[in-house]
């Protein structure tokens, strides 16, 4: 069971003294776990978040139909750069993350297979840039979580339901709280900055050319991560964004509600119905594989 809105999750932080507390306790309560047990298993997750960036990062991957693989390494040692090595480096171990769960690799469902790299992403950076200790990355997992939760009993975390934004849309509010937590913000600014990130991906079709969770979606993994620091920085500059993210998030439903069929993973609109999608998801059904071009 989790907190099925913010506000009960937010009365509950003051109460326990932070977002990430009030999540643990009820998992406690909920399952008789001990918090302990609660946290080694945030941990064994933060592992496996871990272990699917560092691979995407060193190992030359291509997924099976050979649309995605190498966009993470290759960004990572991209250069000039606009922004600064932080920024970029997220971007990476978005991209990184999402394409080893193209690849058919091991990643966390945060909150989507789709969407896992953005969750790692977020919080692998921030702590790097913080110098968080291990055991406070582990405690805004939780956090993340809590959020998720509450944006799943509101609304969806399903692209089939709900739209890519039911999914990055999700993963970037729930990077973006937990990300604020581990920089020491309050569970308030929490609160803002996943309604500033989901605010900001309010819409987003869900449409994987070919039917794979390939294009664009691994890309939209560093979209997403983008969004959600854009959004940790305004919540921690102070901004408050004026309709509360309970409100944001019945907004994303009805949205998703709103959206066509075309537009919610079945592959029959935007850009899976664009003239190249529809080509390349055509040579794809008849074996065609673009790595085996290249050398050609």
């Amino acid at each position: 069971m989790s907190y099925t809105s913010f506000a009960d999750l937010l009365a509950a932080a003051r109460r326990h003294g932070s977002l990430s507390r009030a999540a643990i306790d009820l998992e406690c309560e909920e399952t008789g776990a001990d918090a302990a047990g609660v946290l080694a298993r945030l941990s064994e997750a933060l592992s496996v978040m871990e272990e699917a960036v560092e691979r995407g990062l060193r190992e030359e991957l291509r997924s099976r139909s050979g649309l995605v693989g190498g966009f993470g390494r290759a960004l990572a040692g991209a250069r000039p750069r606009l922004t600064d090595d932080a920024f970029v480096g997220a971007l990476a171990r978005a991209l990184a993350g999402a394409e080893v769960n193209a690849c058919m690799g091991r990643v966390v469902a945060a909150p989507t297979g789709g969407a896992s790299g953005v969750l790692p992403a977020v919080l692998i950076t921030a702590a790097e840039r913080l110098g968080a200790p291990r055991e406070s990355v582990v405690a805004a997992l939780a956090t993340a979580g809590a959020v998720g939760g509450v944006i799943a009993a509101r609304a969806t975390l399903s692209g089939a339901a709900g739209g890519c934004q039911a999914e990055t849309g999700a993963a970037a509010a729930m990077a973006a709280a937990a990300a604020v937590e581990l920089a020491g913000g309050t569970p308030e600014q929490s609160g803002h900055a996943a309604a500033f990130a989901l605010q900001g991906l309010l819409g987003l079709a869900c449409d994987p050319v070919g039917g794979l969770v390939e294009v664009p979606c691994v890309a939209r993994n560093a979209t997403a991560v983008a969004v959600s620091l854009a959004a940790v920085e305004m919540a921690l500059g102070g901004l408050e964004f004026p309709i509360p993210l309970d409100e944001v998030i019945d907004a994303m439903g009805q949205v998703g509600r709103s959206l066509p069929p075309s537009l919610r993973e079945t592959a029959l609109g935007g850009l899976a119905a664009t003239p190249t999608a529809r080509s390349l998801a055509s040579r794809l059904e008849s074996g065609y594989r673009p790595e085996r071009d290249e050398g050609e």
